[in-house]
């Protein structure tokens, strides 16, 4: 049975459409700017910040925004049927608002608003959250538990988020540079996505593409550093790739995590060494959007998807030079190419790693 995935959608500083979001990655322009006095000791800060919300209840609005677009692209009332669920990826959700419990009313009021007939399923698992979410849709349509699964990613930048990034000396000073020899950390940003995942190919009012397979491993080596071998990352595409009976050679293209910081750059590039991708062409979406957490998955899934769609793979933003061990094969330009099969990866906190291959039917 196929798992069709489609009707994506994503909400940024560069726009509300993934089309629009697309445009403005292809024209290489950042969501990414300056803001003053904001850190914990009132710094200047590099962050990807919707200007267009208001801080009120920004977490609910974007859910709610990025979902009722979803919902428009696809079939009438499925988002009611009893064969279909919602599920949601965040990392710290609204903390600013609710520190106890930053999930629990949002997840109350979607299901009230849109006469659910389940409560939403919320994934949190760090910043694999959203690959995961749509592996867990993935096994649930698999296993016929459901049809349809909405998948809805959303983070916002706090004063929580920002200042614990700080206390790990993680935030970056400047915009961030993923993979690039003098990158100096992440660059956190806020924004929504989703996908809607179908057995049945009829529920899309587009052209849908083909969710092959989704794995995820835990290298368990520390609850903030990666592994130094890449052993998680590496367990996860590896996996996937053998469920998927899909060789290195029929990838056309890897959406790699790439935050920006010194170590999970270099894990990344030694795990897709050890996988023998190093002829892949790769990028980071960071340097557009910002690390925006419990999103960045389908955030970068939907751009991803759009590449399939347009045969355009985008020039990983904030790379000049070669800064890793593991040599990997990093998109310095824009690319036109047929793009039909692509692995998405994502990495976090406490060694947890996800991966996922979505593909052109």
């Amino acid at each position: 049975m196929i798992t069709y995935i489609g009707s994506e959608n994503i909400i940024s500083p560069l726009g509300d459409s993934a089309r629009e979001n697309f445009i403005k990655v292809k024209n290489n322009e950042t969501g990414i700017s300056l803001f003053s006095g904001i850190g914990v000791d009132k710094e200047d800060l590099y962050l990807s910040k919707i200007g267009t919300l208001s801080d009120n209840n920004k977490f609910d609005v974007l859910l709610a925004k990025c979902l009722d677009s979803i919902i428009k692209e696809s079939s009438d009332n499925i988002i009611n049927s009893k064969d279909t669920i919602v599920i949601l990826s965040t990392t710290k959700a609204d903390i600013q608002e609710n520190l106890t419990a930053p999930i629990q009313s949002s997840v109350e009021k979607i299901k009230v608003a849109y006469k659910l007939h389940h409560t939403p399923l919320v994934i949190s698992n760090a910043c694999i959250s959203g690959v995961l979410a749509m592996n867990t849709a993935n096994n649930f349509i698999q296993s016929n538990i459901y049809k349809h699964a909405f998948v809805i990613g959303a983070d916002v930048i706090s004063d929580f988020v920002l200042f614990g990034f700080q206390s790990l000396y993680a935030i970056s000073n400047e915009v961030c540079q993923p993979f690039d020899k003098e990158r100096k950390g992440i660059s956190l940003g806020e924004g929504a996505a989703g996908v809607l995942m179908s057995s049945e190919s009829s529920v899309f009012k587009k052209e849908a593409l083909e969710f092959v397979e989704g794995t995820s491993s835990n290298d368990a080596n520390h609850i903030s550093g990666p592994s130094r071998t890449g052993e998680g990352l590496y367990r996860t595409v590896q996996k996937t790739m053998e469920l998927a009976n899909i060789k290195s050679s029929e990838i056309d293209f890897i959406s790699a995590h790439g935050t920006g910081t010194l170590f999970n750059d270099e894990m990344e590039s030694i795990a897709f060494d050890r996988l023998n991708m190093n002829n892949i062409p790769l990028n980071s979406l960071k340097g557009y959007f910002g690390h925006t957490l419990g999103a960045a998955g389908l955030i970068e899934t939907a751009i991803s998807m759009q590449s399939i769609r347009t045969n355009t793979l985008v020039k990983s933003l904030g790379f000049e030079a070669e800064g890793t061990s593991g040599g990997i094969n990093i998109l310095t330009q824009n690319l036109e190419k047929e793009v039909s099969t692509i692995l998405k990866t994502a990495s976090g906190f406490g060694g947890c790693n996800a991966s996922a291959i979505i593909r052109n039917i």
